[in-house]
C-alpha cells in the first residue's frame, strides 16, 4: 500500500491529513519531530512526506534532499507560519507543494490525487521493467486500462520467442514503441533494433535500402551499401507500414522470410540473414489484400502472432495518466511544476483523440507552453473543443469497388477537414506520407468536388450510384 509520512507536532492537523490520505488508499504514520521522522524513513520509504516547517528540533526543509541531488521522495510543506520568503525557499529547495494551515482540504486532495496517479504510472511501468532486464532504463509503454494489461501479457509471452509479430493499430497508437518493447524483452535485446518506415521511402530506393546494393549496380551507386537486413543481423527489423511496400518488393521480402537469404542489388551472391521480423500497419489487412496492395501469402507469413493495439479513445483513464506523464516530462526538462486543473482533466477525458497518443503528447506540449502554473481547459482549445461531428456518415451503394470507396472517403474527409491534410490523415488513421501517396495516385487534389459548406454536403464526382449526401 502506498505510504505517507506526516511530520507535524499538531495532533489535530496530523489527524486530518492522516484521514484524508486514508480516503485515497494511502497508509500513513505521524512523526512529531525530525528525529522520529528520520527513524520512520529508515523503516519505510514513503511515496510522500508532508512536513511542518517549524518543528521543535529544527526546520522541516532539512528533510529535503541536499542541493544538487534528485529528490527520491516528494516533500510537501504544510505550515502555520506561511510567508512569501518561506514559500520561495521551500519551492527552490525542491518541495512539490506549499500548504498553509488550517489544512486546505481541496489543495491537499489535489496533491494526493496527483500522487495517486504517479503511483498508478509506476505500477503500469512495473510489468514492462520486470522483463526488460538490462534494458530497464529504455522507454516503456504506459497504461493501466484492461486493453493495455492484455497487451502487456501478450508481449511478455511472445517476446522471448522467435515468432514473427504483426502489429495492428491506428496511426499514433505507439506501434514502434510496442515493437521496441518486444525487442528489449527478447533474447536479441543486445543486438540492433532497426525500424524502417516502408511508406516513407521512395519506391525507387526502398529495395536498395532494405537489401542493399553493389557499387555500380545503378546510376549513382558509387559505393557498396548494406541494407537493413544486413545491418540488423542478429537483432530485430521493424517494418512499419508494411502495406505501403511496393507489391513487387513484397515478393522478394517473402522469399527472404522463407529462405533466410537475399542478394544485394547488382550481386549474384546470396547472403544469409538472421533477423526477427516485426511488421506493422494502420490499415485493415483484409481490405489491403482485396485492393491488391498486400500479397495474401506475405500476410500469412507475417501474421504469425498478431497484436491489436487499442486506440486511445478505448483506453479510459489512460488518457489522464498519459497526459500527466507528458506534463511531468516537460516539467522535469524545464525545471517547472505546472499542474493540470480539474477542468483540463475532464476535457482530456471527453475528447476522442483521433491522432491517439501522438496527438495527446502534441496537445499537452502546446498547453504546457501556453500556460503559467495551471493548465486549464481553455489552454487545450481548440484541441478538445473543435471535434469533428461523429454523426456525419457517407452512404455508398453495395457493389462499389474498394478503390472508389477509398478514393471517395479520402476526398470527403479532406473536404470535411477544410483541406488540412494532417487532420485528415489522423481521422483516416493513416500517416501523412500515406495520404500524400494516395493523393498523388488519385491525381493530386480532390478537384471536381462540389462543396455545400452550409449543409455539410459533399458530392464526389466519379462514384457511380452515390446518393450525393451526408446524413446528419
Amino acid at each position: 500500500m502506498p505510504h505517507v509520512l506526516i511530520v507535524d507536532d499538531d495532533p489535530l492537523n496530523s489527524a486530518v491529513v492522516r484521514d484524508t490520505a486514508a480516503s485515497f488508499g494511502f497508509s500513513s504514520v505521524i512523526a512529531p519531530n525530525l528525529q522520529q521522522a528520520q527513524r520512520q524513513l529508515a523503516l519505510q520509504t514513503p511515496e510522500l512526506i508532508l512536513v511542518e516547517l517549524q518543528l521543535a528540533d529544527g526546520n522541516g526543509l532539512d528533510l529535503l534532499t541536499p542541493a544538487g541531488e534528485p529528490n527520491v521522495t516528494p516533500v510537501a510543506v504544510l505550515t502555520r507560519q506561511a510567508s512569501l520568503e518561506t514559500a520561495i525557499d521551500a519551492l527552490r529547495s525542491g518541495a512539490v507543494d506549499y500548504l498553509t494551515k488550517p489544512v486546505p482540504l481541496r489543495q491537499l486532495k489535489n496533491l494526493l490525487a496527483r500522487l495517486q496517479q504517479s503511483v498508478a504510472r509506476k505500477a503500469a511501468l512495473a510489468p514492462m521493467r520486470e522483463h526488460a532486464g538490462p534494458s530497464a532504463g529504455a522507454p516503456v509503454m504506459l497504461g493501466v486500462s484492461p486493453a493495455m494489461q492484455k497487451l502487456y501479457e501478450h508481449i511478455s509471452r511472445v517476446a522471448p520467442t522467435e515468432a514473427t509479430v504483426l502489429l495492428l493499430g491506428e496511426s499514433g497508437t505507439g506501434k514502434e514503441l510496442v515493437a521496441q518493447t518486444i525487442h528489449l524483452q527478447s533474447r536479441r535485446h543486445k543486438q540492433p533494433f532497426l525500424p524502417v518506415n516502408c511508406g516513407a521511402i521512395s519506391p525507387q530506393l526502398i529495395e536498395s535500402e532494405i537489401f542493399g546494393h553493389e557499387k555500380g549496380s545503378f546510376t549513382g551507386a558509387d559505393r557498396q551499401h548494406k541494407g537493413y537486413f544486413e545491418r540488423a543481423s542478429g537483432g530485430t527489423l521493424f517494418l512499419d507500414e508494411v502495406v505501403e511496400m511496393p507489391i513487387e518488393l513484397q515478393v522478394k521480402l517473402l522469399r527472404v522470410l522463407e529462405t533466410g537469404s537475399f542478394m544485394r542489388i547488382g550481386s549474384n551472391q546470396e547472403l544469409e540473414t538472421d533477423v526477427r521480423i516485426i511488421a506493422a500497419t494502420n490499415r485493415d489487412p483484409d481490405a489491403a489484400i482485396a485492393e491488391g496492395r498486400l500479397r495474401l501469402d506475405l500476410y500469412h507469413r507475417l501474421n504469425v502472432f498478431p497484436l491489436k493495439i487499442a486506440p486511445l479513445r478505448e483506453r479510459g483513464s489512460d488518457v489522464e495518466l498519459l497526459a500527466q506523464n507528458f506534463l511531468d516530462e516537460f516539467n522535469l526538462a524545464n525545471g517547472t511544476a505546472k499542474q493540470l486543473s480539474a477542468s483540463a482533466r475532464t476535457a482530456l477525458s471527453n475528447y476522442h483523440w483521433p491522432g491517439n497518443v501522438r496527438e495527446l503528447r502534441n496537445f499537452m506540449q502546446r498547453a504546457y507552453i501556453l500556460s503559467d502554473l495551471v493548465i486549464d481547459a481553455t489552454m487545450l482549445a481548440p484541441a478538445t473543443t473543435q471535434r469533428m461531428d461523429s454523426a456525419l456518415t457517407l452512404a455508398i451503394p453495395v457493389g462499389t469497388s474498394l478503390a472508389d470507396v477509398d478514393r471517395t472517403l479520402i476526398f470527403a474527409t479532406l473536404d470535411l477537414c477544410g483541406g488540412v491534410k494532417k487532420r485528415a490523415a489522423d481521422l483516416l488513421g493513416i500517416s501523412l506520407k500515406t495520404l500524400y501517396n494516395r493523393l498523388e495516385e488519385y491525381g493530386g487534389q480532390p478537384g471536381g468536388h462540389k462543396k455545400m459548406v452550409r449543409t455539410g454536403q459533399i458530392v464526389p464526382p466519379t462514384l457511380p450510384g452515390y446518393d450525393k449526401s451526408f446524413l446528419n
